[in-house]
C-alpha cells in the first residue's frame, strides 16, 4: 500500500460512507492498521485519508505526533462531518502527502467542530482550533475529492 499522488483519479472521487456495522469488520480494521503504519513512516505527515491509499471511504487518521500525549484527541475519524466552521478565517500554509513537494496557502476557518465515529463505532464530537481545525478541513476535503492545490495560492515547489 502506498500513498497515491495527485494524478490518481481516486483522489478526485467523493468517498463513500462506511456502514456502521462494517466499522468492526476485518477489512476496516486492516485498513486502519495499514494507514497507521504508512503515516508513521512519513516524516512530516499530519494525517492521512483513506482515498490517499486507494480506498474511497470516509475515513481519516491523525498522526499520534499531532495528538501527542493528549488522550482526548481521537486519532481515527470514520464518516466525519464538519458541523460548524468559524466565520474567522486565515491563510494557512499547507502541504499534502499526495502532492509531494508542493506547498501553498489555503484560506481555512480558524475553528471548527466535527462529528465522527471512532474505530469502535462510538460517535463523538470534537471542537478544534489552529492546526487541528486545519487538519479536519484538509482531510474532509480529501473525502470530497478536493486537493489543497485546488484552493491554494502562492504555490511553491520545495527545493530538493
Amino acid at each position: 500500500m502506498e500513498i497515491l499522488q495527485k494524478e490518481n483519479p481516486i483522489l478526485r472521487e467523493k468517498a463513500q460512507e462506511i456502514d456502521l456495522e462494517d466499522i468492526s469488520s476485518a477489512k476496516i480494521k486492516k485498513l486502519i492498521a495499514d494507514m497507521k503504519k504508512i503515516l508513521e513512516k512519513q516524516e512530516n505527515g499530519a494525517a492521512l485519508a483513506a482515498p490517499q491509499v486507494g480506498e474511497p471511504l470516509r475515513l481519516f487518521i491523525i498522526s499520534e505526533k499531532i495528538s501527542g500525549d493528549e488522550k482526548t484527541i481521537h486519532t481515527i475519524y470514520i464518516n466525519p462531518e464538519i458541523t460548524k466552521l468559524s466565520k474567522k478565517t486565515e491563510w494557512m500554509e499547507e502541504g499534502c502527502l499526495s502532492v509531494k513537494g508542493i506547498y501553498g496557502k489555503v484560506k481555512r476557518s480558524t475553528n471548527c467542530n466535527i462529528v465522527a465515529y471512532d474505530e469502535n463505532g462510538k460517535k463523538f464530537t470534537r471542537g478544534a482550533g489552529g492546526l487541528l481545525a486545519q487538519i479536519f478541513q484538509h482531510e474532509t476535503d480529501h473525502l470530497n475529492g478536493i486537493l489543497f492545490i485546488d484552493k491554494a495560492k502562492d504555490l511553491q515547489q520545495e527545493e530538493k
